[in-house]
């Protein structure tokens, strides 16, 4: 996929309210799974027990840590948009984030981002993006948040 691409984040303030990139799908796997769990220490085992979980969930399935599919924003906005020179980009935060339908194991999923908002800050802008992480043959979305990031230099 082409990314979106500006020589400098001060250029996105033409770009407000527009919808500006369409991530490639990622497989969300078991192995992914796996390697969160025991990174943050959450084994609960809807998200471990594949035998359990295709047995005693309405999913049939194990589904993803929805902390994982947020952390896939990151991957999703890097693969996507090139936000040109700067010395470095950070998180801010996140005004608002719903879980709003589970990612079973092996799903496809992908994030729209539409861009609301650009603030100059010292040396840098703030960039709100309205971020939607839809799942392959899924009609709801299975992730919505507002996401604050900074771009210095």
């Amino acid at each position: 996929m082409k990314k979106f691409a500006v020589a400098k984040p001060a250029e996105l303030k033409n770009y407000v309210g527009d919808d500006l990139a369409l991530s490639d799908w990622v497989c969300v796997t078991q192995d992914m799974i796996d390697l969160f769990a025991q990174s943050t220490g959450d084994h609960q085992w809807i998200h471990v027990d594949v035998e359990r979980a295709s047995r005693d969930t309405p999913f049939k399935s194990t589904i993803a840590h929805g902390f994982l599919t947020l952390s896939l924003l990151s991957k999703f906005l890097n693969d996507t948009i090139d936000l040109g020179v700067s010395k470095m980009g950070i998180n801010y935060g996140l005004n608002r984030v719903r879980f709003t339908a589970p990612v079973k194991s092996g799903s496809m999923v992908r994030a729209r981002f539409n861009l609301k908002q650009v603030v100059s800050i010292d040396d840098g802008v703030q960039l709100e993006w309205e971020v939607t992480v839809e799942a392959q043959n899924e009609v709801k979305p299975v992730l919505v948040a507002e996401w604050l990031t900074r771009r210095y230099g």
